[in-house]
């Protein structure tokens, strides 16, 4: 996959047409994948086009309304992962900024789809909005294909009633509903972190934990105990128990979230972990000593590797 970044009319991409879709497409949920599927479908059936994705990093509250920007279930660098693995040919990275954010939707539908990628086809869910203050809509995109060459196809949310969206997946992770998400997502919800050096109770108690540093701005599953999947970007992952929280039997009140592998980790400081959440054990609560703690964690730990062997 080619990925192209910065200004639209500075991308440099072979001059030929192409199915194109356009979103933030955070989290890249079951909707996105219905999205992405009809365009490789369709880009075959028009003679072998490539297909284009277009996205937005930061994401677009975070400048028109940072108070109201959300928490990110995938950051830019895990959504081209995934962008990668769905087969798509190009990712164009448009930075959000002012001069995007002032492009109106003719602006954007003559630079960035008509002229930088030169779409013959752009696949959007129903309700595809975009340009400056959102004014476009899937009407006013298609009137514009009219005048730019390009035809619009549009699809219907998934989900019915209660159609599947990344401020839904982001309120199950939240409320802990690990296994929702995973169900909305098509894969379990992910996060990573550089493994950074802990005060070593785990190690005492005998189940020692890989202490993750996480980006800000990433969705945390709510507070509690969780079977995972956790291992290095483009290795294998193993099963793990995480705990999320504060580790109140130390009294502690920084949010953290560790890792425990049930098959070994050997030296992991300064490493990026992947924790994919798989399902919620229990809540996070405090023990009157570590000893109960300990026993707590072994049966957490053989809990969690019942479910993943599930």
């Amino acid at each position: 996959m080619k990925v192209v970044t910065g200004p639209p009319r500075e991308w440099s991409l072979p001059p030929r047409g192409r199915a194109v879709t356009v979103g933030v497409f955070d989290g890249l949920h079951a909707g996105h994948r219905a999205v992405l599927g009809l365009l490789a479908r369709r880009a075959t059936e028009l003679g072998g086009l490539e297909t284009a994705v277009v996205t937005f990093d930061p994401h677009p509250l975070a400048v028109v309304a940072p108070e109201h920007a959300p928490l990110l279930l995938t950051d830019i660098s895990h959504r081209l992962e995934l962008f990668e693995e769905a087969g798509l040919d190009v990712a164009a990275v448009v930075p959000f900024g002012r001069e995007t954010r002032l492009l109106t939707a003719a602006a954007f539908a003559s630079v960035v789809l008509a002229g930088a990628l030169r779409a013959r086809l752009v696949v959007v869910g129903e309700d595809f909005r975009f340009g400056h203050h959102r004014l476009g809509n899937v009407a006013s995109l298609a009137e514009l294909g009219d005048a730019h060459g390009f035809a619009a196809e549009i699809l219907p949310l998934v989900g019915g009633q209660a159609p599947i969206s990344s401020t839904r997946v982001r309120a199950m992770v939240a409320a802990g509903e690990v296994e929702a998400a995973a169900a909305a997502l098509g894969r379990p919800h992910e996060v990573r972190g550089t493994v950074v050096a802990g005060d070593g109770r785990g190690r005492r108690l005998g189940f020692p934990t890989a202490n993750l540093a996480l980006p800000p701005g990433l969705a945390v599953p709510a507070d509690g105990v969780y079977a995972v999947w956790a291992g290095l970007p483009g290795a294998e992952l193993r099963p793990g128990v995480a705990n999320v929280g504060t580790r109140p039997t130390f009294g502690g009140e920084e949010r953290n979230v560790e890792v425990h592998l049930l098959e070994g980790s050997g030296d992991l400081y300064g490493v990026t972990l992947r924790v994919a959440f798989v399902a919620r054990l229990r809540d996070e609560r405090r023990f009157d000593a570590p000893g109960d703690l300990a026993a707590q964690i072994a049966a957490d730990a053989a809990a969690a590797r019942e479910r993943l062997q599930a």
